[in-house]
C-alpha cells in the first residue's frame, strides 16, 4: 500500500465510528445497514502478512501524518510497527519514527525460529543486535517482543527461560529501554493455506509461561484472542482454499 492508501483506510475508519455515534447509515449500491455505536479509534498497528519493514517509506509517511496534532493527533504510545525483522536493519528504518517498534520473535532458539518463521536468513543475535543499535538512538526505548505460543512448539518453561535470557541482554544493553514481553495464545486455522496444524496452547500453560518470564525478571503479558469466532483474529487471514 501507498501512504495515501495506508491513511485512507484510517480516514474511512474514523468516519464509520463518527456516523455510528449519529445513528448512520452503511450504504452500498444494494444495501443500507444501521451502525450500532462502535468505541473510537486509538491505536493504530502495522502487523501481519503485510510485512512493514517491506514498505518502510509507505509505512513511515504514514506515521508522520498520524502523529501531527492538527491531522489524526496519535500519539507515538498509540501507534505500534510490528516486524518479523526480515534484516537486521529493519528497525532502523523507523529509528526516527513516533511509534512503539515491535518484533515478532516467536522462539530465540536457531532452530525453533528458522521453524516458525522460514524467511528468516539472519542469526537470532545479529537480529536483537538490530533492535539495539536502533533503540539507542531513539527518544522513545519502549519496545515489545511478541511470541505467539503453540502447543508442544515453543509453550514450555524451557523457551521461557530462554526467551528471558535472550530480551533482559536488550534491557541491560540499552539505557532507559522498556521492555514487554506479548504473549499471544495461538489462533488454530486448521492447516489452512496448506499450512502445519499448530493448535493453540491451554491458559494453563499460557500462564506458565508468564509466570516464569515475570520470576526471571521479564514483565509479560497476554494478549486477548478478538476476532477468532469468524476466523479473522490474529494470524487468521489464511485461505482455507486447497491448492491445485
Amino acid at each position: 500500500l501507498t501512504t495515501d492508501e495506508i491513511l485512507a483506510q484510517l480516514f474511512f475508519a474514523k468516519k464509520i465510528v463518527r456516523l455510528s455515534k449519529i445513528g448512520g447509515d452503511l450504504q452500498s449500491e444494494d444495501t443500507r445497514l444501521p451502525l450500532l455505536p462502535l468505541p473510537e479509534i486509538t491505536n493504530i498497528v502495522f502487523m501481519g502478512m503485510g510485512e512493514p519493514a517491506d514498505n518502510a517509506a509507505s509505512v513511515r509517511g504514514a506515521i508522520r501524518i498520524m502523529s501531527k496534532n492538527e491531522l489524526f493527533q496519535l500519539s507515538a504510545t498509540r501507534i505500534t510497527v510490528s516486524t518479523v525483522a526480515p534484516t537486521p536493519q529493519s528497525f532502523m528504518e523507523f529509528v526516527d519514527s513516533k511509534c512503539v517498534l515491535a518484533w515478532s520473535v516467536h522462539a530465540v532458539r536457531e532452530e525453533l525460529r528458522k521453524q516458525l518463521v522460514p524467511t528468516t536468513k539472519y542469526s537470532m543475535e545479529e537480529l536483537r543486535r538490530g533492535l539495539m543499535d536502533t533503540l539507542k538512538k531513539r527518544s522513545l526505548r519502549t519496545c515489545m517482543v511478541e511470541v505467539a505460543l503453540m502447543e508442544g512448539v515453543n509453550d514450555s518453561i524451557r523457551e521461557a527461560n530462554e526467551l528471558a535470557d535472550f530480551v533482559l541482554h536488550i534491557v541491560n544493553d540499552v539505557p532507559g529501554s522498556k521492555l514487554i514481553c506479548n504473549l499471544i495464545p495461538y489462533n488454530d486455522i486448521g492447516g489452512a493455506g496448506g499450512t502445519i496444524a499448530y493448535k493453540k496452547p491451554s491458559m494453563e500453560r499460557v500462564l506458565a509461561f508468564q509466570n516464569r518470564l515475570q520470576e526471571l525478571g521479564v514483565h509479560a503479558h497476554v494478549r486477548g484472542t478478538r476476532g477468532d469466532e469468524e476466523s479473522s483474529a490474529c494470524g487468521q487471514l489464511a485461505t482455507s482454499r486447497k491448492k491445485r
